[in-house]
């Protein structure tokens, strides 16, 4: 899969500067706030006593898809920093619009908040582990790991205060205070993601002769790793014996990913490193459109039923 338009893709850093990151934290911390304040303890409790679609949902985000990534990078052979890419954003948790699609979608909702608060508290370890661990088995990828100076802690200390902390104020607020948690779920839930949305498109706009240079050489890569993602998390939900309702749920907590965390890391402890920004920032892209679009699919099926 190398290209000409690839080949200097390893050599080119992106621009984006540390008030720009610290926006970005912010904007994240507001995101997984509004998740937040849909869940309560009971939730958890229900879970705690049939475990299986949460286990198999975190099974397939943390082992099923990085696994499947490694493989797809050993098949297609992708720039080094492209692949790093590819695997970062493997080990990134759900992204929180998966709450929204699978809503859509006719899938268990409450399922998918409840898959992403746990993989949020699990990537405090998960993701850099994933990372070292993925990255470390291809000779390509383990040179610019090598290279650069990524502590596991750092990055853990980061998804903690951006992802995990916001999460619990938003549990806290439901239970403490559930009228004004129902005020401001629907409108909060719109404003975080058309925040998010325009900022990724904003920090494009600074690189964005870069990022149209470089899109087509990641383009393909990223729309078959998306594909096997949400074909990875029907599948293994299939093998499990979840019911539909819940293997919707799975799929999409599997095929939607922070893409935004992602970035945040990239330009954190990356440096901007072009393959790997560009894969986030096109993964960001292509997983709201796959998404939505098949959530559509799914509901005329339903409807059809």
């Amino acid at each position: 899969m190398n290209t000409p338009t690839a080949a200097g893709i390893d050599q080119v850093m992106l621009n984006f500067s540390p008030a720009s990151l610290q926006i970005l934290n912010a904007i994240l911390a507001v995101v997984m706030f509004s998740i937040a304040i849909d869940l309560k303890p009971d939730d958890f409790k229900k879970l705690v006593r049939a475990p299986k679609p949460l286990l198999t949902g975190m099974f397939s985000q943390f082992v099923v898809l990085p696994t499947l990534t490694f493989f797809m990078i050993l098949a297609t052979t992708p720039q080094p920093s492209i692949a790093l890419g590819l695997i970062l954003v493997a080990a990134c948790p759900g992204g929180n619009i998966s709450n929204f699609i699978t809503h859509r979608a006719g899938g268990n909702a409450a399922l998918s908040v409840s898959m992403t608060a746990f993989a949020t508290v699990g990537a405090i370890l998960l993701t850099p582990f994933n990372i070292a661990f993925w990255g470390s088995l291809y000779g390509p990828t383990r040179e610019i790991l090598q290279k650069t100076s990524i502590d596991p802690v750092s990055v853990a200390i980061t998804v903690g205060f951006m992802l995990v902390l916001p999460l619990c104020l938003g549990v806290l607020l439901n239970i403490k205070r559930p009228d004004i948690t129902t005020r401001l779920r629907t409108p909060l839930q719109y404003l975080s993601m058309g925040i998010f949305v325009a900022f990724v498109v904003l920090a494009l706009a600074a690189n964005w002769a870069l990022f149209l240079q470089f899109a087509t050489a990641v383009a393909a890569l990223v729309l078959l790793h998306n594909a096997l993602a949400l074909c990875g998390g029907y599948a293994t939900a299939t093998l499990m014996g979840l019911s539909a309702f819940d293997r919707r749920a799975v799929m999409i907590e599997t095929g939607i990913q922070n893409s935004g965390l992602g970035l945040i890391l990239i330009f954190g402890f990356f440096s901007g490193l072009g393959g790997m920004a560009v894969v986030a920032a096109f993964w960001g892209i292509w997983h709201l459109i796959s998404g939505i679009a098949l959530a559509g699919l799914m509901a005329r099926a339903e409807a059809v039923r």
